[in-house]
């Protein structure tokens, strides 16, 4: 379970917006997170603090294939991203780099920024505390859940054959 402070961006958050271009020969992410949200939220890397949540719109991370999208957002502190629905990509970069993400229409439209929401990875329960509602979000399976417990796809399968051997 995480709680945060939320961050609520609109529809079509690409990943230019996540991460402008301009930055993506930074081979930290924490040089990444210094400019995440930039060209949308200039001042988002000096007020987001560890465990926010960024809440976003329709088809949240459209646009380039970059991971370094959700490294940025990742790296800024945030604890998930609740969006009415992801990007594709986006999504299965997110899961393989083990950040979570939930999709969810009806908290993306309740929320609004500044709220305290805290988010239950296991049952899917997205709750706005500032409000009191309560949403139910599709739980991840096993196998993302314990990708994201390895902080990531390669760590995951790196452990799974350590165990075999």
């Amino acid at each position: 379970m995480v709680t945060g402070k939320a961050f609520k961006y609109g529809d079509n958050v690409d990943t230019d917006v996540i991460i402008p271009a301009r930055y993506l020969n930074e081979p930290e992410p924490a040089a990444l997170a210094k400019h995440c949200m930039e060209d949308i939220d200039p001042e988002f890397a000096a007020k987001v603090s560890a465990g926010d949540i960024i809440v976003g719109g329709a088809n949240f991370g459209c646009g380039s294939s970059r991971e370094h999208a959700p490294i940025a957002i990742r790296a800024s502190g945030v604890s998930c991203v609740i969006a009415e629905s992801f990007a594709r990509i986006f999504y299965r970069n997110s899961i393989n780099i083990g950040f979570p993400i939930m999709e969810c229409p009806e908290a993306a439209a309740a929320i609004k920024t500044g709220d305290s929401v805290s988010v239950d990875f296991a049952t899917g329960v997205i709750c706005d505390n500032t409000t009191g509602q309560k949403f139910q979000a599709a739980a991840f399976p096993a196998f993302i859940n314990r990708i994201i417990d390895h902080d990531g796809l390669l760590p995951y399968l790196k452990a799974r054959q350590d165990a075999q051997e």
